[in-house]
């Protein structure tokens, strides 16, 4: 249950819905204290209502933090450090599985210093969705789906037996069964709310904004239904479960205002294409966006959460939009109770939160959109933000074939065992996946028509694509289905495969062994057009190195014509049944058409019915017996599941911080590294060094599974640390891979680090700009730690990594302004010493000593990125979660 702070500034006020009394902390009451705060963003007013909500509860929360946010509207520039406690937290099973290890071993550690492993139990309600774990390995049939899912509970039974423990030993944590969908279009359909209610400390029903943080970095596409949430890392959601505030400084909130409707033929996805480029243009890093402006009114719930979700692609904080009547028409069609839609009208219109077009609050800075300019885009081929309009797609992957990928000329060759050849820029993957678009109804079944249009003009995928279909809810299927758009669909070789996340996380499957032959033994540059929302290199497939985002519709329409190198607005898909070229517009539907599917064949029962049992399962998830307890008995034996070493040998007091002196790079990295860089989630190689390790403890190559998947192990995970095989360490030049060198001999990272680990000599990793894109992927940091490497220096961070970094006691440092690792001619051979730790503070300058090989010595001051006092306190201990068994034990 949420606690509820005392009336600390008199702001409880009392809200009446359909005659049942609400406490609320009322915006205009505050007023009197801390001024009107009618033209702060909707986003910070959530924030306000926090700080108005907690008081000091071994933090302070005072006054002048409201003060604060209210007088932003001032000084709309972030600054001030506040803590935010979030209603409720999400995971998903890949970052879920390391929570609950880490919690377990919690649990054992709290335990060895004499304290209460009752106090290892979330504080909050947590929900924990199973959905990056279903591969595609079945595909274009109709038992793909229940073949994928007996594979799932074969990979990881050992998993699914953990968490199914986890429900059951922790109190307010709740699984919801694989097969189900992927957590964001769970949270979206289900489990938000807008405004929640619990008791207070009095016994009264207290109100306020519904709030999450989650362990996916697309956690805010929740935003779309006005309920704030992001990505955090998986030990900051683990510190805010136990209790423990969100530190965090006030944000910058830049204004999105949309005018217009988008024209005939244009999608969500088109859209958001063109939102991502135009806010990575600007720049809103560690921001929140906010989107306003009459062309808002025009968008669906489904269209807004599409736009909320790839706020991690634009690089914000948040996406949110505020809350109207398409948000209670949304909350309605998807099976929430009147009640529920009630209180969330009056508490939003009480509060001043009610979304009107006309009104423009305060923002730091403005950019705007006229929604009918947008044209049919796509992005890649391996940034989200490189957005490409359709009829340029050719011409850039042409270009790109020489510029990116060195080759002077397309090349064609034989496949075996086929009568088909390959080439470059042949679309081998063709995936409608992920829940940025599979929770909007409309491109799905826009996807559909193209289908149903192109089986009736007998078109068929060339033969080389691999199909998927692979929604985030069970209601897709349903509506599809209820259509007769599944048949379609079904026909065009995009039949069902799994509810989950698939070849978006990078869990595409493999490609038939003679095409994957052609493509590695000819050096083919393969693509890939999905309907996802991330594209990074060596993500998607292991075979395939240009990777396009892309509309459901048009997924499907690229399936048929089965390249990038040809102008798909121009070159016919193929021909009819009577040899007459069939073109892209002959296929495409009409918005009338997909609105009368859509209001013919989507109903309240569907959802009410699918999220009715939403916890129970199906018969694997029941035949799954385990016992609650309050220790967990670990299986050594286990390659799934183990008990990390963060805790080891902890004390009640932690070691005093030291200079990092003799400090030698592990790796020196280049711009955008991404948290997939560092901890890939996809295959894991034989030859790596995670291979080895699973195949000396008795592992097939088929049943490796996925890095993704063996998070819950920290001996796979540290091994797979910046294993992605497309990363570029300049230690090694032209060699890609997880690669370094230990006293001029080239090996992997891993092998050096233990090497280093052996001799003593702590690391650091060198690297530029937007460090840590992506993810909210922990062990992107966890990995880091474990490999000896005790500073990061880099031009710029990523906010989540940022945070992880921090939050397992590695120091983020970042290069002053004009300063580069090549202006300062640094390289794998110098040493680093970094000096004046043992009296550190938040955002102080801070001396690095670096000497070259010959002996040779310079100096100079990098910004130490631990921004808060609070974040201070979790390096000095080593981290967050040492931080917290501490607190608890004492």
């Amino acid at each position: 249950m949420t606690q509820v702070g005392k009336d600390t500034l008199s702001t409880r006020d009392t809200l009446t819905v359909n005659g049942k009394d609400y406490t609320y902390y009322s915006f205009d009451k505050a007023a009197e204290t801390i001024g009107d705060v009618s033209r702060l963003p909707f986003s910070l007013k959530v924030l306000l209502e926090n700080m108005l909500r907690f008081e000091d509860d071994g933090f302070t929360v005072s006054t002048e933090d409201a003060r604060a946010i209210a007088d932003w509207q001032k000084n709309p520039a972030t600054g001030k450090e506040i803590q935010y406690r979030p209603a409720r937290v999400l995971l998903q099973d890949f970052t879920g599985v390391p929570c609950v290890v880490d919690l377990a071993a919690m649990r054992d550690a709290i335990s060895a210093l004499g304290g209460d492993t009752a106090k290892i139990n979330p504080q909050v309600n947590v929900n924990l969705v199973i959905d990056h774990s279903v591969m595609v390995d079945e595909f274009g049939h109709p038992k793909a789906m229940e073949q994928n899912m007996a594979l799932e509970y074969a990979r990881n039974n050992e998993r699914y037996d953990f968490l199914k423990w986890g429900s059951k030993s922790f109190r307010n944590f709740s699984a919801v069964p694989p097969g189900t969908g992927i957590c964001h279009q769970v949270n979206l359909e289900y489990i938000g709310k807008g405004v929640w209610s619990s008791e207070g400390p009095d016994g009264e029903l207290v109100a306020y904004p519904d709030t999450c943080v989650g362990t996916d970095s697309h956690t805010t596409m929740i935003n779309g239904l006005g309920v704030l949430g992001w990505g955090v890392g998986g030990i900051e959601a683990e510190a805010a479960m136990l209790g423990q505030p969100i530190s965090m400084l006030i944000p910058q909130v830049c204004g999105f205002k949309l005018d217009g409707a988008l024209a005939e033929g244009v999608t969500a996805t088109d859209l958001v294409l063109t939102c991502v480029q135009m806010l990575r243009e600007v720049g809103v890093v560690g921001s929140f966006v906010e989107f306003y402006g009459p062309g808002v009114s025009n968008l669906s719930l489904a269209d807004r959460a599409t736009i909320a979700n790839m706020a991690p692609e634009y690089g914000a904080t948040c996406g949110f939009f505020g809350i109207d009547d398409k948000t209670l028409d949304y909350m309605r069609l998807t099976g929430r109770d009147e009640e529920t839609l009630a209180l969330v009208e009056a508490y939003a219109k009480a509060q001043g939160m009610w979304f009107e077009p006309e009104n423009e609050p305060i923002f730091t800075k403005t950019l705007s959109l006229d929604m009918t300019k947008v044209v049919p885009s796509l992005a890649g081929p391996k940034r989200p933000q490189d957005k490409v309009a359709l009829p340029m797609v050719d011409e850039l992957f042409n270009t790109d074939l020489k510029s990116i990928y060195g080759k002077d000329k397309p090349l064609r060759v034989d496949v075996e065992d086929t009568h088909h050849d390959i080439g470059d820029g042949d679309v081998v993957i063709a995936a409608i996946t992920s829940c940025t678009n599979t929770s909007n109804p409309d491109v799905l079944i826009a996807a559909g028509l193209v289908a149903k249009k192109a089986r009736e003009r007998g078109l068929k995928p060339k033969p080389w694509v691999k199909t998927s279909l692979a929604p985030g809810s069970q209601v897709v299927t349903d509506y599809l289905v209820k259509s007769g758009l599944q048949d379609d669909l079904d026909a065009m070789g995009f039949d069902l495969v799994g509810y989950g996340c698939t070849t978006c996380i990078g869990n595409s499957g493999p490609l038939t062994p003679p095409i994957s032959k052609a493509i590695n033994s000819n050096d083919i540059v393969a693509a890939s057009v999905l309907s996802g929302n991330r594209n990074f290199e060596g993500r998607v497939s292991p075979d395939v190195r240009a990777n396009f985002l892309a509309s459901p519709p048009l997924v499907v329409a690229y399936s048929i014509l089965g390249t990038v190198t040809e102008d798909i607005t121009e070159r016919p898909l193929g021909q009819d049944h009577q040899g007459n070229d069939v073109m892209l517009a002959d296929v495409w539907p009409t918005n009338q058409e997909i609105a009368e599917h859509r209001a013919a064949n989507i109903d309240r029962e569907m959802f009410e019915s699918r999220y009715a049992n939403v916890y129970d399962g199906d018969e694997h998830w029941q035949a799954i017996k385990v016992e609650a307890s309050d220790t967990y008995r670990w299986n050594p034996t286990s390659t799934y599941v183990a008990s990390p070493p963060f805790f080891d040998g902890m004390g009640m007091e932690p070691a005093p911080i030291a200079d990092i002196v003799g400090a030698k790079p592990l790796a020196v990295l280049g711009d955008s590294v991404t948290t997939d860089h560092i901890s890939p989630a996809g295959s894991i190689k034989e030859d790596s060094p995670a291979g080895e390790y699973l195949k000396s403890h008795q592992v097939a190559k088929a049943d490796f599974n996925s890095y993704g998947s063996r998070r819950g192990n920290h001996e796979v995970m540290m091994r797979g640390t910046f294993a992605n095989i497309r990363i570029k360490n300049e230690m090694v030049p032209g060699v890609e891979g997880g690669y370094t060198t230990y006293k001029g001999e080239q090996m992997p990272i891993y092998d050096a680090a233990m090497k280093h680990k052996d001799d003593g000599t702590p690391l650091v990793v060198v690297a530029g700009k937007e460090y840590g894109t992506g993810s909210s992927r922990d062990w992107a940091a966890k990995g880091t730690i474990l490999l000896g490497v005790r500073a990061v220096i880099v031009e710029s961070y990523e906010r989540i990594h940022r945070s992880n970094l921090v939050g397992m006691g590695v120091l983020p440092l970042q290069f002053k302004e004009g300063d580069t690792r090549q202006t300062l001619g640094l390289t794998g051979t110098d040493s680093f010493t970094i000096k004046g730790l043992d009296n550190l503070k938040p955002a102080q300058e801070v001396e690095v000593e670096v000497t070259r090989e010959n002996g040779e010595t310079f100096n100079f001051t990098a910004l130490c990125r631990i921004d808060t006092a609070n974040e201070m306190e979790y390096y000095k201990n080593g981290g967050i979660l040492q931080y917290v068994i501490r607190k608890l034990a004492a």
